[in-house]
């Protein structure tokens, strides 16, 4: 499957220019799209996203359905590839498939890192995003990792090819220690499927 090509840097929507002025924040967002959206990444955008553990992404599908959800993995499994291109794994999961199905349908994708721990700021970086098999896309990028997550095969890789990247401010982003050792389940906790569901004990819940 031959890689996307690079699309222009998108100019804001009908929507945020109509609010904007509406709002009177259009000189505000002006200065904002003008100093802080970039076209490509910075090295010091490679340099947050190569120590980041984890991130919050978003798709939809052609009827504009959307999906939010989460990866995390040692830092830098989110790769960059180059200031145009980043690329994650996908890791055999519930085979739900929702963020692949999405992309297959609509390439349009958004990521969002946050350091809750360090810096306490975030970098969204916005794109078009396709399916890659492992095999296709170490032949374009040799110096893939093979180990981000040891003891698991990568089913495919999500490569996405960056629009625009710009920060998010620290404001309100809390402050989180990690948790050394942590364990995976609490006691009495139900296993993840029965968490949201009516199995859920109510043992404990009233431990909560």
């Amino acid at each position: 499957m031959p890689l996307r090509p690079h699309t222009p840097h998108p100019v804001p929507s009908q929507g945020e220019r109509a609010l904007q002025a509406h709002m009177g924040t259009s000189e505000r967002a002006d200065d904002f799209y003008d100093r802080q959206v970039q076209p490509r990444l910075t090295p010091a955008m490679s340099e947050f996203i190569a120590r980041q553990t984890m991130v919050f992404l978003s798709t939809a599908d052609t009827r504009g359905h959307c999906d939010a959800s989460f990866r995390a993995g040692p830092p830098g499994f989110v790769t960059v590839l180059d200031d145009l291109h980043l690329a994650y794994p996908e890791y055999r999961g519930n085979g739900v498939m929702a963020s692949a199905g999405n992309i297959t349908e609509n390439p349009h994708m958004g990521l969002l890192f946050i350091d809750f721990t360090r810096d306490h700021i975030g970098l969204h970086v916005n794109g078009s995003a396709q399916l890659v098999s492992d095999r296709e896309l170490r032949a374009i990028c040799p110096t893939l990792p093979r180990d981000s997550a040891p003891g698991r095969q990568a089913e495919m890789w999500i490569h996405l090819t960056l629009q625009e990247a710009y920060v998010h401010c620290s404001k309100h982003i809390p402050h989180l220690e990690p948790a050394h050792q942590p364990s995976r389940r609490a006691p009495g906790r139900p296993k993840d499927g029965d968490y949201f569901t009516e199995q859920m004990s109510h043992a404990y819940l009233g431990q909560r």
